[in-house]
């Protein structure tokens, strides 16, 4: 013990006569060699306080029975480069004997060890990396055999199974045994022996393929196979985004779950091809391998950090550290702006004109309010959630696709091309094991981020209803085929949807609208975007939409967006991934106090507006609606990177909340939006059912102008007549025939 802390006199062999010469021997001392330059590296490594990290976290973690060990590449390049490189052109001779010199240095810093427990663990040596990670796309057959460090998001996860280390086999017929075979970590299993070999004495040979083994003296260790995905950011137009298969070993499983975006450093390994039914296939393809990763570190980045760009490829460490240091301080310089929050509405899809609403709410939207964790184990979600509701043409998609380019974890995907299970997750058979596994669908690989959903009212209507969970608990639910369990989706959902007649039909009120009150309640803010017909607004449009077109090339320039006072779609992401992570404001006393009153304001004036009319109304302020204006409070909060919401971000929550949901809900667009209707117009809509049940039976045609016409006479209302034929066609008991002239009942 006491030699640990003596220097001494250290060198480094380069030409060493051992490598020079050939032979088994001096290979064998070349790998004693390396193993001792491991031991060292272990012991006398240390910081600039003499701080011997690798032996104090050797202790500390046999010590509290975690018997693996973290290892930085930096570190042991700056010790000894040669070590360093060949440690990543041959993992598979130099880890075996790394997890070797790291078990000797534990049985010399743990002595004496309790009874009982003289014999030492094995411990795992994990490596970590700070180089930049490479795409799956990247690796090719010249890399196999090598480390790497590879970025994706898991998609799915094994359950976790034994993988033997050392086998134990015994022959059929005459008994013997042969111990301790050692097998090859990773996928490629073992191949038994097909003749015995021990001494018969004069007796029959025992027959061909005649070992099996003992499982109850085998050695294990538990293992697990997991999915990576690329990221959908790094997968070029036009096509499909790549998988690789991950092995990870001991204490690397039940490390990651569905949905994580992970940094994985590994050895690019490969295995043999899954045997086919006939057999005929594996005789052809002989020599035929398939690419796995055999996961020796791993890094979780649930923020989305993992994901490089052209900007970062070509910088080292210590500049990547220095440029990140001055990026956070330019990035609080920034937020100390008076102006801040109108830069970045302007930097919000700045191609399109107008939306300027919009666009500050989906600048909340990016930076999101605080999620909080109650006493009680519950949670309150902090995402917000936007959709947008109107004619075609007016830049919804556009708007979409610009919030998946800047979110730092982003996912777009459109209505009609969205399941259920897509969308939140599936239980999927495992092809090797035939074993269930989860895969998580696109709320989950967003977890952290936003999830863009085009042609919102195309899907149907019980996919609609499988992402109720998702967007208000912010977990999804799974019980199928014996699995039960919950994943996060932890993540904001803007949508898009067109009206049921195409375009807004201001006569027809809310049956534009083909939701549910349930999924309308869960957005934070509605917005009604329509195309109305205004000369002075159209020429200002079209002279906007002719200079984007003419001068598309000068104004995709920094320059450009320089002058006109934006932040470019790069340094944005960045902004909005460093607030996100920074901060997370609450609301202060005095703006609590002024969310009070102006909530019980605004209950009140529904009251008076009740009594003087004698009828109730749709108001869409409840508790949820409180909370969204809330978190909107917090959102303006976090890109100032304040502790604290003050009075002028519940002004500008509420406004932005007034101008959505309320001013659409007020002027009838969403009546109904929390399912409240008066008795009296209920009663009404009942009665007119009735009676068109009775003014033609099933199987008759009757002219919808005739119908309407005479329920007009009895002083029914024209809007609750075509309320009830739409309701109708929608159940499925009327359909329209004669290019929609005439209306047939079915049932």
């Amino acid at each position: 013990m006491s030699g640990f802390d003596d220097m001494g006199l250290f060198f480094v062999d380069t030409f060493s006569t051992d490598e020079i010469n050939g032979g088994n021997d001096s290979t064998k001392i070349n790998f004693m060699n390396i193993k001792k330059k491991l031991k060292d590296f272990l012991r006398v490594f240390h910081t600039g306080n003499f701080n011997y990290i690798y032996r104090d976290s050797l202790r500390n973690n046999y010590n509290s029975a975690r018997y693996w060990l973290e290892v930085d590449l930096k570190d042991l390049n700056s010790y000894d480069e040669e070590l360093g490189e060949l440690l990543k052109k041959q993992p598979t001779e130099v880890l075996p004997l790394f997890e070797d010199a790291a078990k000797e240095i534990v049985d010399e810093i743990t002595r004496p060890r309790p009874d009982g427990e003289e014999q030492v663990k094995n411990i795992q040596v994990m490596l970590r990396s700070e180089a930049n990670p490479m795409f799956i796309r990247q690796l090719t057959a010249d890399q196999v055999a090598k480390l790497f460090k590879v970025s994706g998001i898991v998609v799915s996860a094994s359950n976790i199974r034994s993988k033997a280390t050392n086998l134990t086999i015994q022959c059929r017929s005459c008994r013997s045994t042969v111990p301790n075979i050692p097998v090859k970590p990773g996928l490629e299993g073992y191949a038994l022996p097909r003749k015995c070999n021990a001494d018969q004495s004069g007796r029959l040979k025992c027959p061909l393929d005649p070992f099996f083994v003992l499982p109850d003296s085998c050695k294990c260790v538990d293992s697990q196979i997991l999915k990576l995905q690329e990221t959908p950011e790094n997968v070029p137009n036009g096509e499909m985004p790549r998988h690789m298969q991950l092995y990870t070993d001991r204490y690397l499983c039940d490390k990651i779950v569905p949905g994580n975006r992970v940094t994985v450093t590994g050895i690019y390994s490969i295995k043999k091809a899954s045997a086919s039914k006939t057999g005929l296939k594996e005789k052809l393809n002989i020599g035929i391998r398939q690419p796995y990763l055999r996961v020796v570190g791993i890094q979780i980045d649930s923020d989305g950090s993992s994901t490089t760009n052209a900007t970062q490829a070509n910088i080292g460490s210590s500049s990547f550290l220095t440029s990140r240091i001055e990026e956070e301080e330019e990035f609080r310089r920034m937020a100390k702006q008076s102006d801040i929050y109108e830069t970045i509405c302007k930097s919000i899809a700045p191609s399109i004109y107008g939306f300027h609403d919009i666009k500050k709410a989906i600048a909340c939207l990016l930076f999101g309010g605080s999620r909080k964790r109650l006493p009680d184990g519950l949670t309150r979600r902090g995402d917000i959630n936007i959709l947008l509701l109107g004619d075609p043409g007016t830049a919804k998609s556009q708007v979409l696709k610009f919030v998946e380019r800047v979110a730092p974890i982003g996912v777009y995907t459109s209505g009609k091309g969205s399941s259920a299970a897509g969308l939140t997750a599936s239980v999927i058979r495992d092809p090797t094991s035939r074993n269930f596994m989860i895969e998580g669908g696109a709320m989950v690989l967003a977890d952290g981020g936003v999830v863009c959903i085009d042609e919102f009212d195309k899907m149907r209507e019980e996919d609609r209803v499988a992402i109720h969970e998702a967007m208000e608990q912010q977990t999804i639910s799974i019980a199928k085929a014996g699995i039960t369990t919950t994943l996060n989706s932890r993540c904001s959902v803007l949508a898009a949807a067109n009206s049921i007649f195409g375009r807004w039909d201001d006569m027809k009120g809310d049956d534009n609208i083909d939701f549910m009150p349930t999924i309308l309640s869960r957005f934070d803010m509605i917005f009604i975007v329509k195309d109305e017909h205004n000369e002075a607004r159209d020429s200002t449009l079209a002279r906007h939409v002719m200079n984007v077109h003419m001068n598309a090339t000068h104004n995709a320039g920094s320059n450009q967006s320089q002058a006109n006072g934006e932040i470019s779609l790069e340094v944005l992401r960045k902004f909005i991934q460093f607030c996100r992570a920074k901060c997370g404001p609450r609301l202060g006393e005095q703006a609590a106090e002024k969310l009070k009153s102006q909530y019980v304001l605004m209950r009140s004036g529904t009251l008076a507006h009740e009594r003087d009319t004698g009828k109730r109304v749709s108001i869409p302020i409840t508790v949820r609606q409180l909370e969204a204006v809330v978190r909107i409070s917090e959102s303006l909060a976090k890109m100032r990177l304040a502790p604290f919401a003050n009075d002028q971000d519940v002004n500008e929550s509420l406004r932005l909340f007034n101008v959505s949901t309320m001013s659409a809900a007020m002027s009838g667009n969403l009546n109904g939006a929390e399912g409240f209707t008066s008795l009296e117009d209920q009663e009404q809509l009942q009665r007119i059912e009735k009676q068109i049940r009775r003014r033609f039976v099933v199987g008759s045609q009757v002219s919808e102008h005739a119908i309407v016409q005479d329920m007009v006479k009895q002083r029914y209302s024209e809007k609750g007549v075509y309320k009830v034929i739409q309701t109708m066609i929608r159940r499925g008991e009327i359909q329209h025939r004669a290019q929609r002239k005439l209306l047939y009942r079915i049932r």
